[in-house]
């Protein structure tokens, strides 16, 4: 791990120069995607920007909400550093949110749009696994395999690597997919339910996973419900069109 790189005097965190780099390809993945499938690349690339934009600053104000007494005295740690201390599933909701009433607002075509933002949302969280790998806030249980990494002393499941292969296995399939397509969405749906079946797999092997009070893993609760609900859109071959139907846009 390398949580942080040293430039002369300046000590940087390693994990914020990843997460400001991955943005920036995560967008253009965006607009390229946009543009091969024939839709508003500007407005996609915009709609793109303004989810981000409103997930960093939803996860982050309800953090700081959370953790006010901490904030109260020193009002500067509300906007610096800003390396740590954010609501992931806030971050969601808030990007989400500020995505569906951007589409809305620019007319962009539903499924179409996402078919488009799949590969940008799925490059993000290769991002975010890069940039858990270097800065160790996520780790696996322990292991003797011959690709386990040492971590804290102790030989462990490198599970952000594994997070990453499954990320790239779903770009892969957007690709192979591209051309074979029969309907909007369908891209969405296939990347979909590859990283989500990954993830509900990898999340066993992590060591600091979040747990229900009854011992369930929340994140493989959720992975398996999106890939339960993407393959059921697969199955029925259509979102919001006529099934079968792909409509050129």
């Amino acid at each position: 791990m390398q949580p942080t790189i040293s430039l002369g005097p300046l000590v940087l965190p390693t994990a914020g120069i990843i997460y400001i780099i991955g943005i920036w390809v995560a967008l253009s993945v965006v607009e390229r995607a946009a543009k091969r499938l024939n839709l508003d690349a500007e407005a996609t690339y915009s709609m793109a920007a303004v989810s981000v934009a409103a997930g960093f600053i939803g996860a982050r104000a309800l953090f700081v909400i959370l953790h006010w007494p901490a904030y109260r005295s020193n009002l500067t740690g509300i906007i610096w550093p800003l390396n740590s201390g954010f609501e992931l599933w806030a971050g969601l909701l808030f990007a989400i949110l500020a995505g569906v009433l951007y589409g809305r607002a620019k007319q962009l075509p539903g499924a179409a749009t996402l078919d488009a933002l799949a590969p940008g949302f799925i490059s993000l969280f290769i991002i975010v696994s890069l940039a858990d790998f270097f800065g160790g806030p996520g780790y696996g249980i322990e292991s003797h395999l011959p690709w386990a990494l040492d971590v804290f002393g102790i030989r462990r499941h490198p599970v952000q690597i594994y997070e990453i292969i499954i990320g790239i296995a779903a770009l892969l399939a957007w690709i192979a997919f591209f051309k074979k397509r029969t309907f909007n969405g369908q891209l969405f749906l296939i990347t979909l339910a590859i990283y989500s079946g990954g993830r509900l797999f990898i999340d066993a092997y992590r060591a600091n996973t979040w747990l229900t009070s009854g011992g369930f893993h929340i994140l493989q609760v959720f992975s398996l419900v999106v890939l339960l609900t993407a393959l059921y859109f697969l199955g029925r071959g259509y979102i919001g069109n006529e099934p079968g139907e792909l409509r050129e846009v």
